[in-house]
């Protein structure tokens, strides 16, 4: 079982990854982890990323897709894979395809857990984390008792730097951008699915497992 987990930012897909993940016994594959790891193992394709990295440039998506080809052949890919975070424009789709097909394989399911933009702003705004203990916290789903102190250790709650609404539009304008002809080259393809993330957690889970069934 191949999949693509697709979705804004805040739309929830590295949770609900996770949890098929560990449902199914297959691995989520993160491009960032993947290129770390290649980069520390010292591959052929990890050597070129580190190369490009220290020279301030881009990784291109050859390399990318080289480090994804790489992870596949690993033991734990045998029964499949999820990819969360890729591809996200239609050329690095594109390249995945060929990719795939040299080794006779073919993405199963493309999933896109869809949320309104303004429901999205709010679950990314309102999120805090206890820089003691790392506890999360949210201000519609999860408040302390206390504003701003962690219930489990009284630690000091923060958010990220990046989780103010203007940053987080942006995001989501960039995200809109780039990935709805994603979502379009493989609706074509006919392997493109849709949940609805706007659902509680465990719902857009169980939508997930009866589409993966």
């Amino acid at each position: 079982m191949k999949l693509i987990l697709m979705g804004g930012p805040g739309a929830g897909k590295g949770t609900q990854a996770r949890r098929i993940a560990e449902k199914y016994g297959i691995p989520q594959l993160s491009t960032g982890d993947m290129l770390r790891a290649a980069v520390k193992a010292g591959t052929e394709v990890g050597l070129k990323a580190k190369a490009a990295m220290e020279s301030g440039s881009l990784v291109t998506d050859d390399i990318v897709v080289g480090i994804i080809s790489d992870r596949i052949q690993e033991d734990d890919c045998k029964g499949g894979f999820i990819l969360d975070g890729f591809p996200r424009t239609v050329e690095q789709a594109k390249a995945l395809t060929k990719m795939l097909k040299k080794r006779d394989l073919k993405i199963d399911f493309v999933i896109d857990i869809t949320a309104d933009d303004e429901e999205l702003v709010g679950r990314i705004t309102g999120r805090s984390t206890c820089s003691k203990c790392g506890e999360g916290y949210h201000t519609m789903f999860k408040k302390s008792s206390k504003e701003g102190i962690c219930d489990k250790c009284g630690g000091e709650l923060t958010t990220r730097a990046d989780d103010n609404e203007e940053t987080v539009r942006n995001r989501l304008g960039v995200y809109h951008e780039q990935t709805a002809p994603v979502l379009g080259y493989y609706g074509k393809k006919g392997a493109l699915k849709e949940v609805n993330g706007m659902l509680a957690m465990d719902e857009v889970f169980n939508a997930l497992c009866t589409i993966l069934g």
